[in-house]
């Protein structure tokens, strides 16, 4: 990935929500396979019919006897206890059978209520399903256990199913797929033929530029499991974004290098933001075109960070000491937040380390490399001066 892209990228936001927020349960169409209907039916809007007045006090009782924390569910979804068909016994029977604890099917049903409103037989199913991707039923158990809304709430499983197979076609190792479920559901929301023309796309690309066909499926299979959401956009951006680069003069191995690099940042670009944060980039830094190119290879982020987040991480810098001369040598500290940045200096500080005087590939980096590099700075500083075991030449 673009090194340090955990930090100080705000657009990660985006993807930490789509890890947590299931295919929508709404309105749905009729599902062709009746045995995956009892899974859906129950998800149907508050506001699509009228909602019973009371709780379904068998519901409440079957989960307190279960020693489900009933106030957590009415705070965030209380509605389902107002469902008057519900399979709470029937749910953890299932879960218990596959080598879940009662206290893990507890913590299940409070976080993602929903599963009582599923059928028995669509939960076989789905355990099926999940386990063709799992090496055994302890794994399967401990996905569930972590992932309950990936597990139970599902728009297809149908489609999940067909999508599970065209990524094993492919060559995704199952226990790659297994963290597409748990970490990235929403690219089981796509139908495969959706699927299917991202990755004609990504590969016609990579050939287009110049890339081998021997070593396209090792690329393809490592983009994939890298960033998975670039399945959820179009690639209609891409191509014009790939054709920009290009008319800038960067070479065909070059914009292929920035593809490797920026994985599904990609599709996020656009050629008009592209150019702002380009000319924004190369008058800052008073640098030629050669310059410019050499810079972006070193810290494809200068792309798909917008003017306003550039311009307010190098003024973060500078007011640290930092010079523009130093950042152009090292340009990925760019990709790091002002936060992030005080944080650091201070650290280093403490140890007696001038940023201002120093090398900023002590500043850049992860969390882990940032770190790393502390803690040998911090060693070298209460490294003894002399070894005390070596013996002194002493005169006589």
């Amino acid at each position: 990935m673009v090194r340090g892209i955990g930090h100080g990228i705000p657009d990660m936001f985006r993807m930490l929500l789509m890890r947590s927020q299931p295919c929508p349960l709404f309105s749905y169409k009729k599902i062709e396979a009746s045995k995956y209907e009892p899974f859906l039916k129950y998800f149907t809007s508050t506001t699509d019919k009228q909602q019973p007045k009371h709780e379904n006090n068998v519901t409440v009782g079957n989960l307190c006897r279960l020693s489900v924390d009933i106030r957590k569910i009415r705070r965030v979804k209380g509605w389902v206890l107002f469902k008057e068909e519900t399979f709470v016994e029937e749910i953890a029977n299932i879960l218990q059978k596959i080598g879940t604890n009662e206290t893990a099917i507890a913590s299940i049903l409070e976080r993602c209520p929903e599963a009582i409103l599923c059928s028995p037989a669509a939960v076989n199913a789905q355990i099926d399903l999940w386990q063709s991707v799992c090496r055994n039923k302890k794994e399967l158990v401990a996905l569930i256990e972590q992932f309950p809304e990936s597990f139970f709430i599902v728009k297809d499983q149908e489609n999940q199913k067909l999508n599970i197979n065209f990524f094993q076609e492919l060559g995704l190792k199952n226990v790659i797929i297994s963290r597409f479920l748990t970490t990235a559901p929403n690219i089981f929301c796509n139908s495969v033929e959706k699927n299917k023309q991202t990755i004609k796309m990504l590969q016609e690309s990579y050939l287009n530029l110049g890339g081998s066909q021997a070593n396209m499926r090792v690329w393809l299979l490592k983009l994939l499991s890298q960033d998975p959401f670039i399945l959820l956009n179009s690639s209609t951006p891409v191509k014009e974004t790939l054709e920009f680069l290009q008319k800038q003069g960067f070479t065909d191995l070059e914009v292929l290098q920035l593809l490797s690099k920026l994985k599904g940042f990609l599709f996020q670009l656009s050629p008009t933001s592209v150019q702002e944060s380009i000319f924004f980039t190369k008058n800052t830094f008073k640098c030629t075109d050669q310059d410019l190119k050499e810079l972006i290879l070193k810290c494809p982020a200068l792309l798909y960070y917008t003017v306003p987040v550039l311009e307010e991480r190098i003024q973060g810098l500078l007011k640290e000491g930092v010079s523009l001369s130093q950042i152009r040598e090292t340009p990925m500290v760019l990709e790091l937040t002002p936060q992030i940045v005080q944080f650091r200096i201070r650290k280093l500080n403490a140890l007696g380390y001038s940023i201002r005087n120093g090398n900023l590939e002590n500043l850049n980096g992860t969390k882990k490399e940032f770190e790393f590099n502390f803690g040998k700075i911090q060693a070298k500083k209460e490294r003894p001066i002399f070894n005390p075991v070596a013996p002194l030449n002493v005169e006589d």
